[in-house]
């Protein structure tokens, strides 16, 4: 029987996804979704940011946290100032049925102060992994928006420090 429930669980797991080829969204407009902070706070993106510029982490599977982080290591020692939300972003009913599982899965891990800068999306997960496509999934997709929810930079290809001073330059006004 816990083999029956397994090959079920696996099936279920892996059979709700779709895959999109990875794409180049420079200078298009990021898709209106909703998704919820660990502090469970309903967030519109990208109609709730108001700043001149907003930066989006997001990761399509748990192992995307790696890339995530050495972005926010290499944000933090280079001092980059701007608004930093990481979007733990997953398609599929599936993952919606256990979102409250997975969320205190996060939050486990993550120190409470962090928790309004995690929004995870789910119901319109597929949406965005349509927009940046989901090919090389590990990678987080790096996006910064401005006040108007256009992307003027994005990377897929894994941190490097070259990508972190394109990042950077764009984040600098003109001379």
């Amino acid at each position: 029987m816990r083999i029956f429930l397994f090959i079920l669980f696996i099936s279920l797991a892996s059979g709700c996804s779709t895959k999109y080829a990875n794409q180049s969204v420079t200078g298009m407009s990021f898709p209106s979704v909703t998704g919820q902070t660990l502090e469970e706070n309903t967030v519109k993106i990208p109609e709730d940011f108001n700043k001149d510029f907003t930066l989006l982490l997001v990761g399509y599977k748990q192992n995307s946290q790696f890339d995530i982080d050495r972005w926010l290591i290499g944000l933090d020692m280079t001092e980059t100032n701007v608004d930093v939300y990481e979007l733990p972003t997953i398609q599929g009913l599936f993952p919606r049925m256990f979102s409250t599982f997975i969320d205190n899965g996060m939050r486990a891990g993550i120190p409470k102060p962090l928790w309004k800068g995690v929004i995870t999306v789910y119901e319109d997960g597929d949406k965005v992994q349509a927009f940046t496509g989901n090919e090389a999934p590990n990678n987080a997709r790096v996006l910064l928006l401005d006040k108007e929810g256009v992307v003027l930079y994005f990377y897929d290809d894994g941190f490097s420090v070259a990508a972190l001073n394109e990042l950077r330059d764009k984040l600098t006004p003109s001379k």
